[in-house]
């Protein structure tokens, strides 16, 4: 215990040597840099990070994806267009990523491809805050504009004057669903893609809200565009909705989804955003994070160095996330990965890192006690799950 007291005092005093030393603020957040540890690629293994525009814990993230779906660097500083917006749960590079889907503004001509609908982008154009991300596409001319909460997101896509704006929304290879309800404004799809298992009953749901109507919906197979058909359940599926935009209007669409069912998904994305604008979303994620980060608070030391700890500190706030949800009778509910149920209780995931019980465990358990306390009981619902799938309990279910 004493060496971890030791450590967090070592941290928690940082020391000044440089010339610039920090104001005092509350705003904390604006101390975090999302893209650093993003100038990274496998074989230096320098980094492997990407900016995660989600919650603390939060059950998933959103992220630009630059890379090719299936590359678990799926964000690198140093490329140069954008393929994607993509719902992530990655840990890590080598854990890679599941239950993913990507969304992307698109104008002109439609593509649907990854590569085919990828823009161009420049850092210079591009926000990242672990609470809002906003980048300008030049060759779609689209301004994309992300909030997250726990289990839903807001985004707003700024487009030009055209007859032909689209929205691609891709549920990813390896099986997945899609279906376009225009009457409703509305997608629901969900994504059996994951990197590592096998997974039984595995299926990331979703919904989205548009808050324009279609000109044009359809839906797609891999990368073939079917004009008639508004359902889509094959390996890659996907959906397509089109109208018309002015100069300047903004879009917006309400996300969320549920590792339980499409009607969870709709209770998460009630629950969590509501009929809240976009820019309340901001703030509220905002605030969640300024919270959260004020348990520890630095002093003394260069603005880079403080920038440097909030940054390090963000990314300790995301895993093991949350898989659990919240059902109509307030309950914490989970699907299994140990048998695939719908079970009652507390579940986390994602810890895809070596030796976190050195220093990650104990950092969460003396800073924040109270969500240690809901990953424990997790843990204790994994050890049962698992343990089912052992000898000593099957032989238990078949006496």
């Amino acid at each position: 215990m004493k060496h971890i007291v030791c450590f967090l005092f070592a941290v928690c005093a940082i020391t000044a040597y440089g010339q610039q030393t920090k104001k005092p603020t509350e705003d904390l957040v604006e101390y975090i840099n999302p893209l650093m540890g993003t100038q990274s690629k496998v074989d230096l293994s320098n980094g492997n990070t990407y900016p995660a525009i989600a919650l603390p814990w939060g059950m998933n993230f959103w992220t630009p994806q630059t890379g090719k779906t299936g590359n678990g660097w799926q964000y690198t500083y140093d490329a140069d267009k954008i393929r994607g917006f993509k719902q992530t749960h990655q840990p890590s590079p080598w854990m890679n990523d599941y239950g993913c889907f990507a969304i992307m503004p698109v104008t002109r001509h439609l593509k649907v491809s990854q590569d085919g609908r990828a823009s161009w982008f420049s850092h210079k154009a591009e926000t990242a805050k672990p609470y809002y991300y906003s980048v300008y596409l030049a060759d779609a001319d689209v301004t994309t504009e992300i909030t997250p909460t726990e289990r839903a997101a807001q985004f707003r896509f700024t487009f030009p004057a055209t007859d032909s704006s689209f929205i691609v929304v891709d549920a990813l290879d390896r099986g997945s669903y899609v279906k376009v309800i225009p009457k409703e404004n509305k997608i629901i799809g969900y994504s059996t893609r994951y990197a590592r298992g096998p997974l039984k009953n595995f299926k990331n749901y979703f919904v989205i809200y548009i808050d324009k109507p279609f000109t044009m919906a359809c839906t797609t197979r891999d990368t073939v565009v079917l004009k008639d058909s508004l359902e889509a359940n094959n390996k890659h599926a996907g959906a397509v909705i089109g109208f018309k935009t002015k100069t300047g209007e903004q879009v917006h669409l309400r996300v969320a989804s549920s590792f339980i069912s499409f009607e969870q998904a709709e209770l998460n994305l009630k629950r969590e955003v509501g009929g809240d604008s976009f820019d309340s979303t901001k703030q509220k994620a905002k605030a969640v994070w300024n919270k959260t980060l004020s348990s520890l608070k630095v002093e003394g030391g260069t603005m880079d160095q403080t920038r440097t700890f909030y940054s390090c500190l963000y990314r300790m706030l995301f895993f093991p996330n949350k898989l659990y949800e919240i059902d109509a009778a307030g309950k914490p509910m989970h699907w299994s990965p140990y048998n695939g149920q719908i079970l009652p209780g507390k579940m986390f995931a994602g810890t895809g890192f070596w030796d976190t019980f050195r220093a990650l465990y104990p950092f969460l358990n003396l800073v924040y006690p109270s969500v240690c306390k809901e990953m424990q009981e997790g843990l204790v619902n994994d050890y049962k799950k698992a343990a089912g799938c052992r000898n000593g309990a099957v032989r238990g279910w078949r006496m």
